[in-house]
């Protein structure tokens, strides 16, 4: 008899399962938790956040300022005065996605993930970006968080030699 109810109980609980959810990568929906925060307002929504501002970690630095049509980024990552990267290029934004294509570096473009106030690099960025690098210095997995999302303290941004990551192009 004991069997059967193990046997039964074992039964009910596969049969309440319900399929395993999907997730649709090109319109990412907050879910559980995630979203119960964000209509109460403790975390931001994403999708719903601009990417404007200053971003930090340690010495790593990036800034992103509005442009025509897209946004100015500007990348400084500092291990020492001796390797470091420093550059500027272009972002556009779909979603929690931001594609950055950095001037001067042809290939260099990649997609970096926006998380309400954190953006994080690829784990792996093409070679071509190491022309932005010195020595062995990398932008991959970058990850750094939002300090502010004022323009002007994001424009001041400025690499190891004293350049303006943010200005506008020309």
């Amino acid at each position: 008899m004991r069997r059967i109810g193990l046997a039964a109980l074992i039964l009910l609980a596969a049969c309440s399962r319900g399929a395993a959810p999907t997730e649709n990568k090109s319109a990412k929906t907050a879910t559980g938790l995630e979203a119960a925060a964000i209509q109460a307002g403790v975390i931001p929504d994403p999708n719903d956040t601009d990417i404007t501002g200053l971003y930090a970690r340690d010495t790593d630095r990036v800034c992103i300022v509005p442009a025509a049509n897209a946004y100015r980024i500007g990348v400084y990552v500092a291990y020492d005065e001796r390797e470091n990267c420093g550059g500027s290029g272009t972002a556009t934004r779909s979603g929690e996605n931001v594609h950055v294509e950095m001037d001067g570096a042809e290939g260099c473009g990649f997609d970096a993930r926006f998380e309400g106030d954190r953006l994080v690099f690829p784990a792996r960025v093409p070679d071509a970006c190491q022309k932005i690098c010195v020595h062995r210095a990398s932008m991959a997995a970058l990850d750094v968080d939002r300090l502010s999302e004022s323009v002007s303290e994001a424009s001041t941004l400025r690499d190891g030699k004293g350049r303006l990551l943010c200005a506008p192009a020309g």
